[in-house]
Formats: structure tokens, C-alpha cells, sequence
């Protein structure tokens, strides 16, 4: 059975994968020495800890140099692109397609395929900033390779 890989907002993620990431940052960050230490801070099992840590990655720790391809829905609004590529181009990644559809009853469906480099910020923080920004109604990672 080959792996499969799915991309989930933090809120669907269930607490004891998080506490596992939590763990692997204080044991990457070299504050504690032993996964005991780190399980301890983070008030999970060692058990659990070593059945998951090989499972769950920050999606910003696997992004650097590989292309994601993304998808929202925007209003028909002058100026929202070009504000959503402003904030794309601060974060200093490469866009490589951009697509957009004719809007219909105001709004439209704008893809993207980006290349994040290892110059760039942080692509996950990236996301959330665009599917925040006035006028983009959801914003829905289709792949990153």
C-alpha cells in the first residue's frame, strides 16, 4: 500500500499530533536533551511520541523547494490581485502559473502554482495572510510536489 499524503488546516489536526510537533521543535531547538524531557513539557507519552514523530511535519518544514498549487475563490474587486500578488512577492517565492477565471455573479476562481525557495518566508504564514485579505472567500491548497 503506498503512502498517502493529505494537507489539513491546524484546527482539523487532533491535540496529540500537535504536542508531537511541539515536542520535536523544543528536542530541534536543543532547550531539552531527551525525548523524555520534551514528552514531559508537552504532557504526552513517550509512546506517543514515537508512534507519530515520523507522521506529522509543519507544512513550512517540507515546503522549501518544491512547488505548491493553490486555489481561492475572489470577489470581482480592482486591485485584489495585484494586492494578493504584492503580498505573495513580499514573501519571496516564485510564482510560476497564474489563472484566473471570468467572474461570474461577482466572483472568480484564482490558481496558482508557486515555487517556494529557500530564500522565502514562511509559506504556510503566506496562505493564512492571503485567505485573509478582504474579498478572498477561501483559499484551498490543491498540491504541493
Amino acid at each position: 500500500m503506498s503512502e498517502k499524503y493529505y494537507v489539513i488546516k491546524q484546527k482539523a489536526v487532533p491535540e496529540i499530533l500537535l504536542k508531537v510537533i511541539e515536542a520535536k521543535k523544543l528536542l530541534e531547538s536543543e532547550k531539552v536533551t531527551t525525548v523524555q524531557e520534551a514528552t514531559e513539557i508537552v504532557h504526552i507519552s513517550r509512546s506517543s511520541f514515537y508512534k507519530y514523530k515520523d507522521d506529522i511535519f509543519p507544512f513550512r518544514d517540507n515546503a522549501r523547494g518544491k512547488t505548491i498549487t493553490f486555489v481561492m475563490q475572489v470577489d470581482d474587486k480592482p486591485g485584489l490581485l495585484f494586492q494578493i500578488l504584492g503580498l505573495i512577492a513580499d514573501y519571496h517565492v516564485n510564482i510560476l502559473t497564474i489563472h484566473q477565471t471570468i467572474p461570474i455573479n461577482g466572483i472568480a476562481s484564482l490558481t496558482l502554482s508557486i515555487a517556494v525557495l529557500p530564500i522565502s518566508g514562511n509559506s504556510s504564514e503566506m496562505m493564512e495572510k492571503i485567505e485573509t485579505q478582504e474579498g478572498v472567500h477561501f483559499l484551498k491548497i490543491l498540491s504541493g510536489e
